[in-house]
This record gives structure tokens, sequence and C-alpha cells, in this order.
């Protein structure tokens, strides 16, 4: 005898839905850090009045630096026009012009019209 094949069909299924789409997760923002700001030059400009010795007595003590580097400065401020004396943050480029100028003229050649070291603060080129 031939048997009957008997198929089963399942109900029909709903509409599968779609596979879902992944999340995009936004990163929190790490970066919050405060951008740097561009540097600061402070500017030693020529004084042909005040002596050398002075004004390496003034780099020495507003800068800290040594005899030697501030001589440098010095000599090329004289030989140049102008030398940057030193880079940074406008605030403290601000502060260190600023005590420049306030150490006065040199005492030996006020009589000479010797006025105070002229200090500039200027960006950074670049």
């Amino acid at each position: 005898m031939a048997e009957s094949a008997t198929v089963t069909v399942d109900p029909p299924d709903q509409a599968a839905p779609p596979p879902a789409k992944p999340l995009r997760r936004t990163r929190p923002d790490t970066n919050n850090k405060p951008k740097p700001q561009p540097p600061y030059a402070v500017i030693l400009h020529n004084d042909p009045i005040n002596g050398f010795e002075y004004v390496i007595g003034v780099l020495m003590k507003v800068l800290r630096v040594n005899g030697v580097r501030a001589f440098v400065l010095t000599l090329k401020a004289h030989c140049t026009g102008r030398s940057i004396v030193w880079t940074g943050p406008l605030e403290v480029a601000e502060l260190k012009a600023d005590q420049i100028r306030s150490c006065g003229p040199d005492p030996r050649k006020v009589s000479d019209g010797a006025q105070p070291l002229q200090a500039t603060t200027e960006p950074m080129p670049g």
C-alpha cells in the first residue's frame, strides 16, 4: 500500500523584523584640555647709552640667565638692533618686559640721558 505523505504546514509567521541597526554611540568629548596659547617673545631693543654691564646685569636678574647667555643676548641687540630674550605665554612675557623696563636706566649713565631699557612683547612668528 502506498503510504500517504502528510505534509504539515506551519502557520504563516508574522514578518520578521529587519535586523536591528547597531546603535551609534557617540564618544564623550575627551579633548577638554584648553588649547595652548601661541607663544610671545620679549624683545630687547638696542640702547646706545646704557652700559653693556648694566644691560647684562638686568637680564641676569630678570630672566635668571647666566652671564654668558645675558652677554650673548645683549650683544645681539647691540649688533642687530633687537634681540629675543625670552619666549612663553603672553601674560608672563608682558611681566618680563615690564620687569626689564622697571629696572630703570643705568645709574652711571643718567647724566648722559640714559632711559629705561626698551623691551616689548610680540607674538612669535608662525
